[in-house]
């Protein structure tokens, strides 16, 4: 029997992170236990994240996300999960072997929108996101992430709004040390006037990563 987890929309169930099953489907070849999906964080890093014990969790049933990098669908289909019949997950994928796959995941899961774009160009998806997002989540393996998510929020975030970047310090620049990326990331979100919240290393499960859950700063 699941049960839930301190965080709306996520449950533990078989003692193992999971979510209520808006489609019966696999995805990635999870287990279902009863109507719930286990949630693997070696797969997922916003998976890795929750169970470093943030101070919240900013996706939740209703919550209208803007998730970019979705790749296959691994996490956005647990994040459909989360925000329920509901709620909306833009998912905006560059590449187009990426994109079959991710198009079979959306095909069982009305409240997932497959969007092939590129995220360092919001223009190209803003019809999608209406009068704005509450969450924007950020996935992607390039080196100006920082400034890709920066573009995103100014543009979507809803004033109340939040956003979870997740930084691949290997993606920026191999050559520095993943701290000194880290450091530069913080420093850019913070001469963007976006404050963050959080911060964790999502270590053992995802090396080099690190997690920043953020707003903007108020005027």
């Amino acid at each position: 029997m699941a049960k839930e987890h301190e965080f709306e929309g996520v449950f533990i169930a078989d003692g193992k992170l999971a979510t209520r099953a808006l489609s019966m489907k696999r995805v990635y070849g999870e287990k279902i236990i009863d109507g719930y999906r286990l949630w693997d964080p070696t797969r997922s890093k916003l998976a890795a994240y929750i169970l470093k014990n943030p101070p919240f969790m900013p996706i939740k049933p209703g919550s209208t996300v803007l998730y970019l990098g979705a790749s296959t669908g691994t996490t956005p289909s647990h994040v459909s999960d989360i925000v329920g019949e509901e709620g909306l997950v833009l998912c905006v994928e560059f590449a187009q072997r990426m994109m079959r796959e991710l198009l079979e995941v959306c095909a069982d899961r009305p409240n997932m929108v497959p969007i092939l774009a590129d995220a360092n160009n919001p223009a190209l998806y803003a019809e999608y996101a209406g009068a704005g997002v509450d969450v924007v989540y950020q996935d992607v393996a390039q080196r100006n992430q920082a400034e890709i998510f920066i573009k995103n929020i100014k543009r979507f975030l809803l004033p109340d709004g939040y956003g979870l970047l997740m930084v691949k310090s290997r993606s920026v620049d191999v050559t520095k040390k993943p701290a000194e990326i880290y450091a530069e990331t913080e420093k850019e979100l913070n001469a963007a006037g976006i404050e963050i919240l959080d911060k964790r290393k999502l270590e053992p499960l995802e090396l080099d990563h690190m997690a920043f859950l953020v707003k903007q700063k108020s005027a």
